[in-house]
């Protein structure tokens, strides 16, 4: 890989701190954190006191007000040590930000220096069980009562599910409005009538808590409401693009680990006298990989550098989504075919790693609504 260009001196200090305090506090306990599903809060309140979580939040609200760099060398690291479990992305890159960016200010001054400090964890609680992507057919309700709003739906597949103390909640203000009708809201752990359902039990990133949530009257007040009633479908396109640049920038460092993986594997191995490696097929697997990783490394970090300059458009970052996450399912496949039957095995990253791979062609928005995405603006050019 040619040498990048997107980072200064002080982002690469910081990538160092990122990666040796995941080698410490994350690396040693991935497995067993897979095993209970579900990180535990301590780790969260140490990845703050290092730093690790909302460094783009200003001073003013206790962060050290970075810039949207490095949210991105936190992804990278997490993707390139294989670590899925602690779902920084969420907090840092997605709820956070709806908190900052459409806020009241009493609300900011609250809750933006817990979840610097990781005393409270974030989540996006947008699907419901019978909407994935449809966000017009939202059916969780909000209605105005006085100084409060009162909500009810259910909400499934909400990643933090179970940790999550802030929690950017998708409802409806107007339903005869469909997407013009809805709102978001901040609905915080122990509200009254907000209830967590059963952890849910997936075929990847099983050290991150996904969850139902149940909203039964819950009384939210009315200075919990980010930006202005019926404006919350303009807030999500708004806030998309840094999740889908947050999702991409995971596919292609976890497809780089992949690879990494695949080369020391396949120099040891061996098979009919010779190592795995010394094989043609073996050889131009990985050719086509290097070649692929190097386009993805290129073309990320093109999206990084619009993004930090406020440039990114809604397509773009569709398109880079589609593609880095495409990609990670070739590469895992293809890594993993190259381990044989012990890539099969749990015990071998890849195999995790392959797991993993699957949910990002799906969440964020799947491949086929950024095909669609994509489609609409090619009549614009």
């Amino acid at each position: 890989m040619l040498k990048r260009n997107v980072y200064g001196e002080d982002h690469e200090l910081y990538r160092s701190t990122v990666r040796r305090f995941l080698e410490k506090e994350a690396v040693p306990y991935h497995d067993a954190w897979e095993e209970d599903g579900i990180t535990p809060k301590d780790f969260w309140l140490k990845a703050g006191a290092q730093g690790l979580l909302c460094p783009q939040i200003p001073e003013a609200y206790g962060g050290p007000g970075g810039d949207y760099k490095y949210l991105a060398i936190v992804n990278e690291e997490a993707g390139l040590l294989g670590i899925s479990a602690a779902n920084f992305q969420v907090h840092s890159d997605i709820a956070a930000a709806y908190v900052l960016h459409f806020g009241t200010e009493p609300v900011k001054q609250r809750l933006l220096p817990k979840m610097v400090a990781g005393e409270a964890i974030g989540a996006i609680v947008m699907t419901e069980p019978n909407t994935g992507s449809d966000l017009q057919a939202v059916r969780t309700t909000a209605v105005r009562d006085g100084d409060h709003y009162v909500l009810n739906g259910a909400k499934t597949f909400i990643s933090n599910g179970i940790n999550a103390d802030v929690l950017i909640t998708v409802a409806k203000t107007d339903p005869a409005q469909g997407s013009r009708g809805i709102s978001l809201f901040i609905v915080e752990g122990g509200m009254a009538g907000f209830e967590r359902g059963k952890r849910l039990k997936k075929l990847g990133m099983k050290g991150q808590d996904t969850a139902e949530l149940f909203f039964n009257d819950v009384r939210v007040p009315a200075e919990n409401l980010l930006g202005e009633e019926n404006k919350g479908f303009a807030y999500l396109m708004e806030e998309l693009p840094q999740e889908r640049l947050a999702i991409a920038i995971i596919a292609v460092a976890a497809s780089q680990r992949a690879f990494d993986l695949t080369i020391a594997y396949t120099r040891e191995r061996k098979a009919f006298k010779q190592r795995i490696l010394d094989f043609q097929n073996t050889r131009f697997k990985l050719a086509e990989i290097k070649a692929e990783l190097a386009a993805a490394w290129a073309y990320l970090d093109q999206c990084i550098v619009a993004h930090a300059a406020g440039e990114l458009e809604v397509h773009d970052a569709a398109a880079l989504k589609l593609w880095t996450t495409e990609l990670q399912g070739r590469v895992m496949d293809e890594c993993l075919q190259l381990f044989g039957g012990y890539g099969y095995m749990s015990e071998y990253p890849i195999s995790r790693m392959y797991a993993d791979a699957r949910i990002q062609r799906i969440y964020g928005g799947t491949s086929e609504i950024m095909k669609e995405i994509i489609a609409r603006s090619i009549d614009k050019q």
